[in-house]
C-alpha cells in the first residue's frame, strides 16, 4: 500500500492527564517492527476499563497515553516476521495475546501468556520498548498493547485475531474484549453444568455476556446481582430469572443468595471490579462443589479478605 514503511499522520484521542478530557490531536503513527501490525482502527468501543485508567484512581498513572482497547479495524501494513496477516485483513485487537511458544500457549488450561499478558503499566512496544506515537516528535504512551482511541495504531501480532471480512465491524467490535471475556469466563472457566444456579455479579456488558453464557450451558437458575434496578428488564433477555438489588437489604448480599439458594449458588461470576462484589460472589457459592471467577479489575490497593474456613470447605 501507498503507506507502507512511512509514518502515517492521523487523529486520536489523547489523556494528557489523569481524569482530564480527552483531546483530538493529531498523532504520527510510525510504521509497525518486527512481529507488529499497523491497523487502521474503523470502530472502537469504550469499556469501563479504559475509563477505569483514564481516572487512573489507585493506579499507575501513565501519561500522554492514548487509551481504548475494544475494536475493529483493517491491516494496513505489516512488519518483519509477520506471516499470519497480510494488509486488508479483518482484525480484533486482544490484550491478552498468544506468541503461541511459552508454557502458558502450549498448556490447556491457561491464556496468560509469557510475553503478551496483558501490562497495564506498559506504555511502550514489546519489541524495542519505544513507542509508536509521537506528537511534534513527543512520545505518547500505548495502553494494554492496543490503543484503539486512534485512527491508526500498531499492535503485535500476537494480539490480532484475524476475522470474517463480512462481519460487521460496527458490531463485532465489542468480541475485541467485553463480550468474550464474559462468555469466556463462563463457558470456559465456570463451566457451570445443566440444571444448575449461577449468580452474575454487574449486568453491564461483560455481565449480560457472563449471563448468556450461563443460559447457553443450561442453568435452570441465573441470579443477577446489581445495584440498578433498571437492568433487571434487559437482563432477562439473557436468562436472568432472579434479581438481587443489595441496596435492598440490610444483610450482605452473599447472606441473601446463600438463603435464597438452600446452601449457595454453584456458580458466581463477578463482573464489577469492586472488591466488597468479589468477596460477595466467592462467599455466596455452595460449599463443597462452588465456584466463584473474578472478572473485574480491582483498585490497586484492594485486599481480599474472607475466612479460611470458606476455602476448607471447598468452596
Amino acid at each position: 500500500m501507498a503507506t507502507a514503511g512511512k509514518v502515517i499522520k492521523c487523529k486520536a484521542a489523547v489523556a494528557w492527564e489523569a481524569g482530564k478530557p480527552l483531546s483530538i490531536e493529531e498523532v504520527e503513527v510510525a510504521p509497525p517492527q518486527a512481529m507488529e501490525v499497523r491497523v487502521k482502527i474503523l470502530y472502537t468501543a469504550l469499556c469501563h476499563t479504559d475509563v477505569y485508567f483514564w481516572e487512573a484512581k489507585g493506579q499507575t498513572p501513565v501519561f500522554p497515553r492514548i487509551l481504548g482497547h475494544e475494536a475493529g479495524g483493517i491491516v494496513e501494513s505489516v512488519g518483519e516476521g509477520v506471516t499470519e496477516l497480510v494488509p486488508g485483513d479483518h482484525v480484533l485487537p486482544v490484550f491478552t495475546g498468544e506468541c503461541k511458544d511459552c508454557a502458558h500457549c502450549k498448556s490447556e488450561e491457561s491464556n496468560l501468556c509469557d510475553l503478551l499478558r496483558i501490562n497495564v503499566d506498559r506504555g511502550v512496544m514489546i519489541g524495542d520498548g519505544q513507542s509508536r506515537f509521537t506528537i511534534n516528535g513527543k512520545p505518547i504512551f500505548h495502553f494494554v498493547g492496543t490503543s484503539t482511541f486512534s485512527e491508526y495504531t500498531v499492535i503485535h501480532v500476537g494480539c490480532l485475531a484475524k476475522i470474517n471480512p463480512e462481519a460487521s465491524l460496527d458490531k463485532v467490535c465489542v468480541l475485541s474484549c467485553g463480550i468474550s471475556t464474559g462468555l469466556g469466563a463462563t463457558l470456559n472457566v465456570a463451566k457451570p453444568k445443566k440444571g444448575s444456579t449461577v449468580a452474575i455479579f454487574g449486568l453491564g456488558a461483560v455481565g449480560l455476556a457472563a449471563m448468556e453464557g450461563a443460559r447457553m450451558a443450561g442453568a435452570s437458575r441465573i441470579i443477577g446481582v446489581d445495584l440498578n434496578p433498571a437492568k433487571y428488564e434487559q437482563a432477562k433477555k439473557f436468562g436472568c430469572t432472579d434479581f438481587v438489588n443489595p441496596k435492598d437489604h440490610t444483610k450482605p448480599v452473599q447472606e441473601v443468595l446463600v438463603e435464597m439458594t438452600n446452601g449457595g449458588v454453584d456458580r458466581a461470576v463477578e463482573c464489577t471490579g469492586h472488591i466488597d462484589a468479589m468477596i460477595a460472589a466467592f462467599e455466596c457459592v455452595h460449599d463443597g462443589w462452588g465456584v466463584a471467577v473474578l472478572v473485574g479489575v480491582p483498585h490497586k490497593e484492594a485486599v481480599f479478605k474472607t475466612h479460611p474456613m470458606n476455602f476448607l470447605n471447598e468452596k
